[in-house]
């Protein structure tokens, strides 16, 4: 009886004394097994790389792409994937924020683009537990306007309204494309080192290639940082996303937004790569591109993550590729489809998207449904936390396409408005309303049927007005707390 009785006090004080660190450790395990179930997250981002850029969306082209072939017989390649908008900041916002780009201004000297208290991915996967990191090029937006002369920005000082106050804890990168001046690089919210030198303007019209203008090894005169070296940018931007996954410690996943500044001009890829495609100055950049994504996927291999991370490719607009181009180097950036960037045609805003998730994702599958960049934030939401519905204001254009990444192929989706002179895409439907201020050659009302004319060659609006005024109708709702 005295030993049980001493068992029993001795039992009761260790459930007094010991209880609630055992709650508390078993806690943690159930924090941390809820953690390595859930995938890490890795989205790269090309700037002006086209449909068919990559063998895998175009076996005919010039350019080889290995590492993103490879990541498509991995996963999942999307035919019907669209940007944003057919130029780099309406596209970054759809894919940040859930919600399509006509909602307001892209226009930088107003400021950040993303306002105080909307959420993002980033902000989104970070309350779930996520280490967020983004590394390369942001262009929407910081506090002071940079590419404001008149008034240049005190470097010294906090940029603000940038990644890390748009839910990333860390951030190296630049402000803009690699054409536009300030040139400098920025860590969290500071500049590594201010631009304090000069650098003229440059361009190669009159190389022995002939680009225009705007092609080839193409920047705007301005202000350059000394420790800012244009070739060096994007392999330097490579390695700072090899060393975030190499830093991650695994306690939390990992969400990585990997945003190349290539192969946007200027055109200029390293010796190793130089003559090495069949499409000159821009294939050879683009090769730079497939070499960055097979770097970034060995370090996943090499911490042991790959198996359960989610690895989207894409880019943000179609290339700046004329049809001369394509006759000079029997080369179609955009393989088939009409348009290049800036244009509101196929060409402009159709991308390659490719998603491998190898725990998910079935094998070398393709998938027809039309998804846009918007549709990130409620995949990510639903994936994390079943079905998620959104606050008011934050997401409310996007709609999960988890179900296909899965495989799912018989889920019902709606339409989608790309920014460019107010394009709506829908199934095979896709009508294009010219904006006040769009450019003077497009009719002012244009209705493809791309299931038979994915060329856009054919306009039939006069032939089904109710199409048009549906699509009008979904517009009109879509603006009606626009800015514009």
């Amino acid at each position: 009886m005295i030993i049980r009785t001493s068992l029993k006090s001795f039992s009761s004080f260790v459930r007094s004394r010991f209880q609630p660190l055992l709650w508390c450790m078993f806690s943690l395990f159930a924090l941390s097994l809820s953690a390595s179930e859930k995938p890490n997250i890795l989205i790269i981002l090309a700037d002006d790389m086209g449909y068919g850029d990559l063998t895998c969306y175009n076996p005919k082209g010039k350019i080889p792409t290995p590492h993103l072939d490879a990541l498509a017989a991995n996963g999942m390649r999307f035919t019907d994937a669209h940007s944003g908008g057919s130029s780099c900041i309406p596209s970054r916002y759809a894919l940040m924020t859930g919600r399509f780009a006509v909602h307001q201004s892209m226009r930088l000297n107003d400021g950040p683009l993303i306002k105080n208290g909307r959420e993002t991915i980033a902000s989104l996967l970070k309350e779930q537990g996520y280490s967020t990191a983004m590394v390369g090029k942001w262009h929407l937006g910081f506090d002071p306007y940079l590419q404001n002369t008149k008034k240049p920005a005190d470097y010294t000082q906090e940029l603000k309204g940038g990644p890390v106050d748009c839910g990333f804890d860390t951030f190296f990168g630049m402000h803009a494309s690699l054409d536009l001046p300030p040139y400098f690089y920025i860590r969290d919210r500071k500049a590594t080192m201010p631009p304090s030198e000069d650098i003229a303007a440059n361009n190669s019209m009159n190389t022995a290639d002939k680009w225009t203008n705007i092609q080839g090894a193409f920047w705007r005169k301005g202000k350059i940082a000394p420790d800012f070296k244009m070739e060096d940018v994007t392999q330097r931007l490579a390695d700072e996303a090899v060393q975030v996954i190499q830093n991650h410690t695994q306690e939390k996943p990992l969400f990585l937004y990997l945003s190349l500044p290539s192969p946007h001009t200027p055109w200029l890829p390293p010796k190793e790569f130089v003559g090495k495609s069949g499409a000159g100055m821009y294939g050879d950049f683009v090769l730079q591109v497939d070499d960055v994504v097979g770097q970034v996927s060995k370090a996943l291999n090499h911490k042991q993550m790959q198996d359960n991370t989610l690895i989207i490719f894409s880019s943000d607009n179609g290339p700046v590729w004329y049809d001369k181009d394509c006759e000079r180097f029997a080369h179609k950036a955009t393989g088939e489809l009409r348009g290049m960037k800036f244009s509101s045609h196929e060409g402009g805003h159709r991308m390659p998207f490719i998603a491998s998730w190898p725990k998910e994702t079935p094998k070398a599958s393709t998938c027809e449904q039309t998804i846009v960049f918007s549709d990130l934030f409620a995949t990510f939401a639903e994936l994390n936390k079943g079905n998620h519905k959104p606050a008011k204001n934050n997401g409310e254009d996007s709609v999960s396409f988890l179900a296909f990444l899965k495989g799912d192929k018989n889920i019902e989706k709606r339409p989608a408005i790309i920014h460019d002179r107010w394009t709506i895409r829908d199934g095979k439907w896709k009508l294009i309303l010219k904006h006040k201020k769009g450019r003077s050659n497009y009719p002012e009302i244009a209705l493809y049927d791309l299931s038979n004319d994915l060329s856009e060659q054919n306009n039939i609006a006069s032939k089904h007005p109710a199409i048009v005024e549906k699509f009008s109708l979904f517009l009109n709702e879509a603006l009606k707390d626009s800015k514009q």
